[in-house]
């Protein structure tokens, strides 16, 4: 079970630069949303407050009904529980691979909770078929394709089994053929229930995969729709 609600949330950096305004939310479990406005609209600080790296200043911000805060985050054991719900996708997904080989990167994940060399033999075989990527297993991540990175990045995230999934700008800089791949793979994903959320500049992407549209404006705010 997966539920997200923001209640009233702002947020200003340094030198009084408002990024979010009075920002209230409900993001519910088996759902797809799409994030879109124009660029410094609050699309990144809104994603960083979702997963934990940033802080409202003003609002709470509710998983699953309990608030999550910088205080609770400085728990051990509650943040890791925490950071195991969500998974996050970078928009680069080089910002994301540091590990020599496809098979290492996606077994990092699991080895850091313990889980059997055998269990995750058999995880990682798993997600590298169903990304497509077995056939690059031994290779060093920086030196496959823009489309070969982002399936990497995005087996590593799926790998945890996250009921959170979090996408920037998923297809941007594919080409045609690894585009059309990742759009129908991830509208497969919608099938299992996760709770979605991504952003996007364009139309038809949203369109094609979100249940719900939310637009952001350049004042920070929602719009209303």
């Amino acid at each position: 079970m997966a539920k997200i609600t923001l209640e009233d949330i702002s947020f200003t950096y340094e030198g009084n630069i408002p990024a979010l305004r009075n920002i209230s939310l409900e993001f519910d479990q088996g759902t797809c949303y799409s994030i879109e406005g124009p660029n410094g609209c609050g699309k990144s600080t809104l994603f960083r407050i979702l997963l934990g790296l940033s802080f409202p200043d003003f609002g709470r911000y509710l998983f699953d009904g309990e608030e999550i805060n910088e205080k609770k985050l400085k728990q051990d054991e509650f943040s890791i529980s925490f950071h195991k719900k969500i998974g996050f996708v970078f928009q680069n997904p080089e910002v994301q691979l540091f590990s020599k080989t496809v098979e290492d990167e996606l077994a990092f994940g699991p080895r850091q909770l313990g889980i059997s060399e055998n269990e995750i033999r058999k995880k990682v075989d798993y997600y590298l078929e169903l990304l497509k990527l077995t056939d690059l297993r031994d290779r060093a991540p920086f030196y496959m394709s823009g489309g070969e990175k982002k399936r990497c990045a995005l087996a590593s995230v799926l790998i945890m089994e996250p009921g959170v999934l979090i996408l920037d700008e998923p297809l941007n800089g594919l080409d045609e053929e690894n585009e059309e791949f990742l759009l129908s793979f991830l509208k497969e994903l919608k099938s299992d229930g996760r709770l979605i959320i991504f952003s996007t500049h364009r139309k038809d992407v949203a369109l094609a995969f979100a249940d719900r549209r939310i637009f952001m404006t350049k004042e920070h705010r929602i719009a209303n729709t």
